[in-house]
Parts: structure tokens; C-alpha cells; sequence
């Protein structure tokens, strides 16, 4: 029987009807003893078949994250699922009793939530971190308990290399130490989900239980953000066990995916803009024939079907200037970018270092150029590997999920950058600080809001993402969609019913026609929405010569509207739209060609959050950051869709 009260009690109704299933198996794992109905909760009273939108944060860090805990943060994710409901918490600095000293509260609560803690290091901060146990003298402990950037970097060398090691002094020689203090904190993290998420019939908030894989190798992030479908969860894989994406994947599937009890799971890459290429580099390790490629690509495919493209670590949609994409410029790629030294163009190849905002870029580092590479080997292999629907999230390292709106932006990661300073500053760690942003969220479309239902909106990309507002986008696109769909009161379900929705699959020769629908972001009784200026359409495609394009349509709204933003107090003039509506037809068809298309959506210009904080200081406390004319003083909030895709007719 499940541990959990709540869990035992739904195990032991649900038994009540399927006797013989929680009678006669057996686990698969183990061996042993019945399997349980899995996800087993009150229906939702209140079910869409049209679907919701519902907004929340999947990539959330806690106390048991080793470069949150190094920087004094001591929520839990018990806490972070209560902040993200409307609760309070602390963060640092810390008083004398260890207590935070700056308290934060979401005005408006989060429909679904995952906290991601690393599953590297969880049993050693567990051990460093609890005075008595059996590693908590040792030299690396004392290390981690002491300057926080070298702690953090301490740790954070090992996930840059190849062969990565763990602490023998902290772990012991055969690492034991670390496994059973990490179960401990495993067990911990499912518990904090499972009270978290309402299984009654109000279905007012989805937790996940997740974690983070952080494999890392050169200095290049290769991350994931592994989410599970359900409470049937295994140990977590770790960059020290499995040191390659293609491990991570094969681990998953034996398992979870192929474990027979119901686990279902997918992993989400996030910050490919700090990849150097090599996150999605085409590439089919021990692959001897094209059957051997084909079987790689599907695995990841159906092990990754989301690409995280917006963060605290800024945009992955697109960036201009690199090789390999013909098209013109695009003015909104330079939203939310970093600059590195050195050459800037990895070309075909790779480089290093992207973690720490060195190396070159590749188009694979941004989300248009995957989906043209994903393109490109359909058209080889018949299957394509990046198939990807979007998302956005925080990466907050504070345990705040959704803690994203610019004007009261206090930082990410604890004491890293807690004061206006350090937020303003060149970065501690890595180069961050001012470069940083709030972060964004993840969007889905969905039936209700339960795990299985947001889950399998995930699983077939009916998502997008906002880099921070709550604007609502739909996106639908087919043959048969009619032009008067936006002023038609049964618009919605005639879309629904002839096209596909966003993250869907179309064939065809006929030219396909898109429904893009946008509502702005409404605010809230203390802070107002902003309205809407545009919506476009992002075309990709492959031509006969198998050359790679992309082309930018502005299809609703005005990009000529005038609206503005007064630096100085942040107060928008101009005028802008409650809500956007188009019916677009691509003019330049070709049945032949494989290509995507997603919807960007962008507000009125807003200050940024660092415009916001610089105005609070008093001119002699302004730093240089504040006069910068390389940082931007103002941007525009938007929203992303994942893309619809279309394959030539057979």
C-alpha cells in the first residue's frame, strides 16, 4: 500500500473496484507484492473538452539544489509549492537564527508546478548540510558550508567533465553514503508533490514530481528538466551515472517508460543558447546503418517533444547572424540576448564554455535553426528528432516559482543576487547579474487541470510559452479553416474540429490557413496588464536544394501603433489591443517542402526589470550598468507557440 494517508486512502477505493488488479500483480521493479492504480483522484467537476489554458513553472530549484542551498536558500519544495499557491516565503540574507530576511509573495497563484532540484548532489548537500552525519566534517563539506562561489564551483567542476567523479570523503569509496542519504531526499521531494497536489474534485493546482539532469560536459549545458506523468516515479538518473543525453534517454525508458507499472515520464532540454552546438547536434552515437540512426532519432523523439525557450538565462527562439539559415534579419531575435567574446558563428561545428557565456553560437542553439535541422532529417531518415514544442519557466534557484514580473524582479539564486548591486553588477558566479531577467512560463492547453491531463497536453505540445506575462495565444492551423472564424461566436470548435492545434501535424497540397487568437495579459487589481501590439507568424522550411529558410509575417495588430514607455517613471503612453485575431494564409505554399510555423505575440513596449530597480536608487547609488547604452532600458513581453508542422503528402 502507498505511504502516503492520502494516497492509501484513494489506493484502497480504487481497490474496491479493480480487486483483481490490486489482487493478482505484481511489481515489475520489484517482484513484489501488488501494484497500485496509478494517479487514482476525484474527478474534476469542472472539464473542457475544448480545453483551458492553464499557467505554470517547470523548472523550479529548492534548498536541495547544490548552487541554491551554497547561496543560503533554504526553501523547500514543500515551501515552493506553497509560494506558488500565494503563500509567503523568506529568502536571504539569513538572520542569526538562519532565518531569511527578505519575504516574497505570488500575487496571482500558479495552476501547475514542478520543482526541478539537481539530481546531482542531492544526498551530498543532505550530508553537508546536517550536522552529525557521517561526511559532515569532511574537507569538501567544509568547503561547501563556506564561500559560496567556491562551493558552487567546487561542485559544478565535476559536471564539466567527461568522467565525472564523486566525493569519496563524502560519499565513501563504493558511494553509498550519498545514495542513501539522496533516497532519503528523493522520498522528501515526492512527498512535498504529492501533498501539494489537489486530488479532489476543485482541482485547483498540479505538482510534478521532477528533477533536473545536468550534464554539462566542456562547460557547454546540456540540461534537462525530467518530469514525471504520475506518482510511479524511479531513483533519479544523474550526470555521474549516465555522462550523455543518449544515457539519460535509454535509463528513462528501461526505467520508467518500459518498467511496466504506469511510470510515464519526458525530459525537457532547456537553455540550448548556452549549448555551443552540442545539445542538439545531429548526431547518432554507435549507429552503424540508417536503421540503427532511425532508432535513435524516435527514442528522441518521444523522450523530448518540448523545448524550454525562454528563461532567467534569456531567449533560445533565434538569433541573427549566424550561418546555415537564409532570411532576412529579424529585429525581435535580439530580445533578452547575451554577448560573448571571440568568434561568434560555430558554423557546422562546436565549441565550449557557453555555461559561463564564452564560446561560440550555433544555429542548433536557438530554437528556429533545431527545428530546421529537425526538418532536414526528416527528409533523410523519415523521422525527425526535433519535433519540439516550446515552453517558458524561471529556473529560479530561490524556490519562487512564477515569481516573474519585472517591476518587483529581487533576483534568483540567494545570496548570488540579493542585493540591487549584485543584481545590477557583471554576474558573481558566471556572467549574469544584469544580463539576468525574471524568467518566464509555461503554458498548455488542456481538458482540466490534473496531472494526467496537463501531462498529455505536454506530451502532444499543446503548449507555449510567455516570458513572463499571462497572455492567453491559440493557434490552429488547416486546410480547411475559414476566414471568418475570428468574428464567428462557434469559432473555436469549427477550428478545432477541421484543423490541428498547436504542436500538430498537417498534410496536404492545399496552401493550410492558421487561426491565431490572442487575449492580453489582464493584471491584477495592484498592476495592470499590458495590451497587445502584434501578432506574426514564423515560417520555416527546407527547399529542393535543401537549403534552410525562415521568414517573419505580421498578421494582426499594428507594429506602427506609436505606444511608448516614459524611462524615467516607467509609465506606458500609447494605445494597443485587448485581444487579436487572424486568419492567415501562407502565400508562399509549396506542398513540396517540409516547414513549421508558430505564432509570436508581443506587447507594448514595458520597462525592463533593471530600469525598474535603477529608478529606486538615488542617482549617486546608480551603477554603471544604469547608463549602459548596451542594456536595454525597455522590452516587449511576448508569447511563443509551439509550432505546427507540415510534411509533404506521401
Amino acid at each position: 500500500m502507498p505511504a502516503h494517508p492520502r494516497t492509501a486512502i484513494a489506493w484502497l477505493l480504487a481497490c474496491a473496484v479493480l480487486a483483481a488488479a490490486c489482487s493478482d500483480a505484481t511489481s515489475p521493479r520489484t517482484g513484489q507484492g501488488p501494484i497500485s492504480p496509478v494517479d487514482v483522484r476525484e474527478p474534476c467537476a469542472s472539464r473542457n473538452p475544448l480545453r483551458n489554458a492553464y499557467f505554470g513553472d517547470l523548472h523550479v530549484h529548492t534548498t536541495h539544489s547544490f548552487d541554491a542551498n551554497a547561496f543560503d536558500v533554504r526553501v523547500t519544495p514543500s515551501e515552493a509549492y506553497r509560494f506558488a499557491r500565494g503563500e509567503p516565503v523568506s529568502l536571504p540574507p539569513l538572520d542569526a537564527q538562519g532565518r531569511g530576511t527578505r519575504t516574497v509573495r505570488l500575487e496571482r497563484p500558479l495552476d501547475f508546478v514542478a520543482v526541478t532540484d539537481h539530481s546531482e548532489y542531492l544526498g551530498e548537500v543532505e550530508n553537508c548540510s546536517t550536522p552529525g552525519s557521517s561526511a559532515y566534517e569532511s574537507e569538501t563539506c567544509r568547503i561547501f558550508r563556506g564561500d559560496d562561489l567556491l562551493a558552487t564551483r567546487t561542485f559544478g567542476v565535476q559536471l564539466s567533465v567527461a568522467d565525472p567523479k564523486r566525493f569519496a570523503d563524502v560519499c565513501g569509496a563504493d558511494q553509498q553514503g550519498c545514495r542513501a542519504a539522496a533516497g532519503e531526499v528523493w522520498q522528501s521531494i515526492q512527498d512535498a508533490a504529492e501533498a501539494a497536489y489537489d486530488r479532489s474534485e476543485r482541482c485547483s493546482f498540479t505538482s510534478f514530481v521532477a528533477y533536473e539532469y545536468t550534464a554539462a560536459t566542456g562547460a557547454s549545458t546540456m540540461h534537462r528538466n525530467v518530469i514525471f506523468k504520475n506518482e510511479r516515479v524511479p531513483f533519479p538518473t544523474t550526470y555521474f551515472e549516465q555522462p550523455t543525453p543518449q544515457g539519460l534517454w535509454r535509463e528513462l525508458r528501461t526505467t520508467c517508460l518500459d518498467a511496466g507499472d504506469g511510470c510515464d515520464v519526458l525530459a525537457i532540454p532547456h537553455n540550448p543558447n548556452e549549448s555551443n552546438g552540442h545539445m542538439f547536434l545531429v548526431e547518432y552515437p554507435g549507429a552503424a546503418t540508417t536503421d540503427d540512426e532511425r532508432a535513435q532519432a524516435e527514442l528522441r523523439a518521444r523522450m523530448e517533444p518540448l523545448l524550454e525557450v525562454f528563461q532567467h538565462k534569456g531567449d533560445s527562439e533565434c538569433r541573427n547572424g549566424l550561418s546555415g539559415v537564409l532570411g532576412e534579419p529579424d529585429e525581435q531575435c535580439e530580445f533578452e540576448k547575451w554577448t560573448r567574446p571571440g568568434p561568434q558563428d560555430c558554423g557546422d561545428g562546436t565549441g565550449e564554455l557557453g555555461s559561463a557565456n564564452f564560446g561560440c553560437y550555433s544555429r542548433r542553439d536557438f530554437l528556429r535553426g533545431i527545428l530546421l535541422e529537425g526538418l532536414k532529417e526528416a527528409t533523410r531518415l523519415g523521422v525527425n528528432p526535433y519535433r519540439l514544442g516550446v515552453i517558458a519557466s524561471t529556473d529560479t534557484h530561490n524556490g519562487t516559482p512564477g515569481n516573474v514580473e519585472e517591476d518587483s524582479f529581487i533576483g534568483h539564486r540567494g545570496n548570488d543576487d540579493a542585493t540591487p548591486a549584485d543584481q545590477l553588477g557583471p554576474g558573481q558566479l558566471t556572467a549574469g547579474g544584469i544580463a539576468y531577467d525574471p524568467g518566464g512560463l509555461a503554458g498548455v492547453w488542456a481538458e482540466e487541470n490534473s496531472r494526467a491531463a496537463i501531462f498529455d497536453a505536454l506530451r502532444r505540445r499543446e503548449t507555449f510559452g510567455t516570458s513572463g506575462p499571462r497572455i492567453v495565444v491559440r493557434f490552429f492551423g488547416g486546410a480547411d479553416l475559414t476566414s471568418d472564424l475570428c468574428s464567428d461566436p462557434d469559432g473555436l470548435r469549427k477550428a478545432d474540429a477541421a484543423g490541428v492545434p498547436m504542436g500538430g501535424e498537417l498534410r496536404g497540397t492545399n496552401a493550410p490557413s492558421f487561426l491565431v487568437s490572442a487575449l492580453r495579459d489582464p493584471g491584477t487589481g495592484t498592476r495592470r496588464g499590458t495590451p497587445l501590439q502584434r501578432v506574426q507568424i514564423v515560417k520555416g522550411w527546407i527547399d529542393a536544394a535543401g537549403q534552410a529558410h525562415q521568414k517573419v509575417f505580421d498578421v494582426a495588430g499594428d507594429p506602427a501603433n506609436g505606444a511608448t514607455v516614459d524611462e524615467a517613471t516607467c509609465e506606458p503612453h500609447g494605445a494597443g489591443f485587448d485581444s487579436l485575431c487572424a486568419v492567415w494564409t501562407d502565400p508562399e505554399f509549396d506542398p513540396a517542402e517540409r516547414a513549421f510555423y508558430y505564432a509570436r505575440v508581443l506587447e507594448n513596449p514595458t520597462c525592463r526589470w533593471s530600469t525598474w530597480v535603477c529608478n529606486r536608487l538615488a542617482p549617486e547609488e546608480r551603477p554603471a550598468s544604469c547608463t549602459d547604452p548596451t542594456i536595454k532600458r525597455t522590452i516587449q513581453e511576448r508569447a511563443w507557440t509551439s509550432p505546427i508542422f507540415h510534411d509533404p503528402a506521401a
